[in-house]
């Protein structure tokens, strides 16, 4: 299958339990749903790197080179798959394609579809109004607050680290305070912060 890709493009994570580690972006054009506070541009194949992939083995190739000196150190290199919503696109042959080339397999996703075996890291943001499919993963990553999806809705699944993160928007200040006092509060959730926008940076 071809792949509809965004933008590819190198930096900082800046959320979740790999902020500050050294990522490969790969943002997938397209998504299931419509979220009013998504941040996003992931319409088109226009962005930096993006473009339409004829093969895994060609999106893997441009995506491994934004790398300094990959296959030098296998699974060092880590590319995360977002979008929109990636897993409306990724299939087991590109999570293949990206470990051949010495990546490490991430996937940050609304959790509404299901996901193709292999990939290492599996991070699930719900949406109000989103039925889950994936109930199990590494990191849950809830954008707080959300009316119709509060933290107590989502603490019993099976994912190894619980996160708040602030909404962004004219209130950031009082979502980060409430976040903040949430996690004090209940102390399964740790609060995360978009430190790529404190930064500057992608």
């Amino acid at each position: 299958m071809a792949y509809r890709v965004k933008e590819i493009y190198y930096t900082l994570q800046g959320e979740g339990l790999h902020t500050g580690r050294p990522a490969i972006f790969c943002r997938f054009s397209g998504c299931n749903l419509a979220c009013r506070f998504c941040d996003t541009d992931f319409d088109g194949t226009d962005g930096p790197g993006g473009g339409v992939f004829e093969s895994p083995e060609t999106l893997a190739i441009n995506a491994a080179k934004m790398f300094p000196g990959p296959g030098t150190h296998p699974f060092l290199a880590f590319v995360v798959c977002t979008g929109g919503e990636p897993a409306l696109q990724i299939d087991e042959a590109l999570v293949a394609a990206f470990h051949n080339h010495g990546l490490e397999v991430g996937i940050e996703t609304n959790g509404t579809l299901p996901l193709p075996g292999g990939i290492d890291w599996v991070c699930v943001s719900p949406k109000a109004g989103a039925e889950l499919v994936i109930r199990s993963g590494d990191e849950l990553k809830l954008v707080f607050p959300q009316e119709g999806a509060g933290p107590e809705r989502y603490e019993h699944l099976n994912f190894k680290y619980f996160f708040l993160q602030p909404m962004d928007g004219p209130d950031l200040k009082a979502n980060t305070q409430k976040a903040a006092e949430y996690c004090l509060s209940h102390p399964r959730w740790r609060l995360s912060v978009q430190t790529h926008k404190l930064l500057g940076i992608r």
